[in-house]
């Protein structure tokens, strides 16, 4: 075995490593951040665009200002906001 092939294998086991740790460690908190920033984009685009659903919370100049960066999340955003929620979302 020359240098290149045992740092190859130490460098693999290395980074078998590193994921294990991480996975024990960080991967659900990684998990929980993800979707706490979910939640948090679908709230911010309902009080923005709450309108198109019949919520009237900011006045329509802020949203107007506000859509161009809203307008590839609004789709999904309101498959989510009308979906039909029932107790076993809340587990999830």
């Amino acid at each position: 075995m020359g240098d290149e092939e045992k740092r190859g294998i130490f460098g693999s086991l290395k980074d078998k490593f590193k994921d294990y740790i991480y996975g024990m460690a960080a991967h659900e908190m990684t998990r929980q951040a993800l979707k706490t920033r979910g939640s948090m984009e679908h709230l911010f685009i309902l009080i923005t665009m709450g309108d198109l659903l019949g919520v009237p919370i900011l006045p329509p100049y802020y949203s107007l200002r506000l859509l161009p960066y809203v307008v590839p999340q609004i789709s999904t955003w309101k498959r989510r906001m009308l979906r039909e929620k029932d107790l076993t979302d809340a587990l999830a």
